[in-house]
């Protein structure tokens, strides 16, 4: 096991590697120059060469590289161009806003998708599955950015449930939630529709197994062997699926953040790049794929505890 766990830390250190070299060359060699956007356009050569030189970008691409992936894993993530402070500081409270918005969302998705997946098993072709069915099918077709909109209009428009405008959390943690609820329900829904699909059938792969027969003919009832036996291995493959939806969770934080005109790290990321203020874009796009690969790391581990049967190499 201890062998097995510093392998998948080296695969986890060497996709974090190649990601953060992959996100410094993209963003180093597409067209434009942070100088105009920092000085304008009635800058000097003379100005724009000082510029250049200050942040080192006269300097070759793996150069620059090294030199800042040195910095960042002391914590150095750089410093704006364009607000001339470090994005740490930039980003700190953008950052809690986003991981309050993804972090509603997913719990969002588990409060969702565990019932109706455990209900849309329970009868396979019943009314209920059929109900649960269509509206899967449905809400997997929305994209976020359509489900936001439609949410926004439906609670905050017509039904008046809450004002459209971002309320922060210094204003109270639960008129915080209570807006936050909707910008990540336009996340949650369509990935708990496939979390349902996904459990449904897990779940019915797993009823037609020899060790359901058995729970059968001790007198186990449908309902206990679905509670203590099925479940939990019905379970692995979904807590796979939900360790690599984190991605599209934070990629959907950045599309409703838009929407809902949440002040995150979404909206300074597409700032960021439209000014090409390279240090940040940097930086938080290596931090949220950082926060992916983590959990799909957490979740290779979790499903070896669920299932021991998995080899440990």
């Amino acid at each position: 096991m201890g062998k097995a766990l510093l392998k998948r830390l080296g695969l986890l250190a060497g996709t974090m590697l190649l990601v953060s070299a992959l996100a410094f060359a993209a963003f180093s060699v597409i067209p434009g120059d942070p100088t105009s956007s920092v000085l304008g356009v009635e800058a000097t050569q003379e100005q724009i060469a000082a510029f250049r030189a200050e942040h080192g970008l006269d300097l070759p691409v793996w150069q620059r590289y090294w030199s800042w992936l040195a910095a960042f894993v002391t914590g150095d993530f750089g410093r704006s161009f364009k607000f001339d402070m470090t994005v740490v500081e930039l980003a700190a409270t953008r950052a809690q806003v986003t991981l309050v918005l993804a972090g509603t969302a997913f719990a969002l998705i588990l409060a969702i998708s565990l019932p109706l997946g455990l209900a849309a098993a329970r009868r396979p072709g019943g009314i209920v599955d059929r109900v649960i069915t269509v509206l899967t099918q449905v809400t997997m077709s929305v994209p976020n950015f359509v489900m936001g909109i439609g949410l926004m209009y439906l609670f905050a428009l017509v039904l008046h449930w809450f004002k459209p405008e971002y309320v922060p959390l210094e204003q109270g943690l639960w008129p915080h939630l209570r807006f936050m609820v909707f910008p990540a329900l336009a996340i949650a829904l369509p990935k708990s529709a496939m979390t349902v699909k996904l459990l449904r059938g897990s779940i019915l792969g797993e009823l037609d197994q020899d060790y359901i027969r058995t729970a059968y003919s001790k007198g186990n009832s449908r309902s206990s062997a679905l509670r203590r036996h099925v479940l939990r291995n019905a379970m692995i493959p979904v807590v796979t699926f939900l360790a690599m939806a984190v991605g599209d969770i934070m990629a959907g934080s950045i599309v409703v953040e838009q929407v809902f005109g949440i002040p995150g790290l979404g909206r300074i990321l597409i700032s960021s790049i439209g000014n090409r203020d390279y240090p940040v874009v940097q930086a938080i796009v290596v931090l949220l794929a950082g926060v992916v690969v983590g959990c799909n790391f957490l979740a290779d581990l979790l499903y070896r505890v669920m299932d021991p049967r998995i080899e440990r190499t």
